[in-house]
């Protein structure tokens, strides 16, 4: 008899455990689309002859927010399978393009009040004798709210728990001296087919001294030169890449062969200032698909 109400009231503790786990799940994610502020431009560009920037930081929530403002280094790196990834670094930053250790934000900490901004400042100090190029940094955007409790039972069924939102984004910095070349070449190219789809690996290197941005165009296309299917990709290489394209085969009365056809320019970005551009030169070929 004991060993059945003892059972029965281990049930009854695990089903309110599931209850909770649920309502964890349920406010955790309403917090994480709500934990977040609003930070503009998207990128924060200075050079010689512009050494300082500015950014903003926005609370549209109706809690207030505390914000910290940091720096790393990562630039877009790729593995042979075409995958994209940042790593980033605060520290031990050894790399020769690396604007860390002479930029500065001003402020470096803030509480933001709902429905309110503030204006961070950058200020670049960067050493005598800076070779031409970019030099590059990620401003880091820190935020979080006020520790919230969440029930969670325990034996005694007593509010142990308490969750900390932090949500943090990575903004571009990049500072500009001298000469500046954005100059890019395509290494390789792979391409692969079944019957639905066409996957293209695209190798390409920086041969200039800045970051080069811009359009990875690729159009497939039948043996009489109509196109089959498009995809175009946001394209900046810092160093080497290798993008993965992937381009459907649409039911069609195709001829074959089919044609792969690439252009690659710093033409035609609309989520950046045309100022903030620097035109590289262009290329463009096709390869037949296998």
């Amino acid at each position: 008899m004991d060993s059945g109400k003892s059972l029965d009231k281990h049930i009854q503790k695990s089903a309110r455990f599931g209850a909770f786990l649920f309502i964890i799940f349920f406010l955790a994610t309403i917090s994480e689309l709500t934990a977040g502020v609003l930070v503009a431009p998207t990128s924060v560009i200075l050079s010689d002859k512009k050494r300082t920037g500015r950014l903003t930081v926005q609370n549209p929530t109706d809690r207030p927010k505390q914000v910290q403002i940091s720096f790393s280094f990562g630039v877009p790196v790729s593995d042979s399978a075409g995958n994209i990834r940042l790593n980033l670094q605060d520290s031990a930053v050894t790399d020769e393009r690396s604007a860390l250790d002479w930029i500065k934000a001003f402020p470096k900490k803030m509480i933001l009040e709902p429905n309110t901004s503030q204006v961070v400042r950058f200020l670049a100090r960067p050493p005598k004798d800076l070779a031409d190029g970019e030099y590059w940094a990620r401003i880091m955007v820190r935020s979080q709210e006020g520790e919230t409790s969440i029930p969670l039972p325990t034996e005694d069924d007593k509010i142990t728990t308490k969750l900390n939102m932090i949500m943090q984004t990575a903004i571009v910095l990049k500072y500009r001296s001298g000469n500046l070349i954005s100059k890019l070449e395509v290494r390789g190219t792979e391409v692969f087919s079944t019957d639905t789809m066409v996957t293209a690996f695209i190798d390409m290197v920086n041969r200039g001294n800045v970051s080069y941005v811009g359009i990875l165009d690729c159009r497939l296309v039948d043996a009489k030169g109509r196109e089959i299917s498009s995809n175009d990709i946001d394209l900046a290489v810092y160093r080497e890449l290798k993008r993965k394209v992937r381009l459907p085969i649409f039911s069609g009365n195709y001829a074959k062969p089919f044609k792969l056809e690439v252009s690659i320019s710093t033409e035609g970005r609309k989520d950046i200032a045309a100022e903030d551009l620097i035109a590289g030169n262009r290329i463009e070929y096709s390869t037949t698909v296998p």
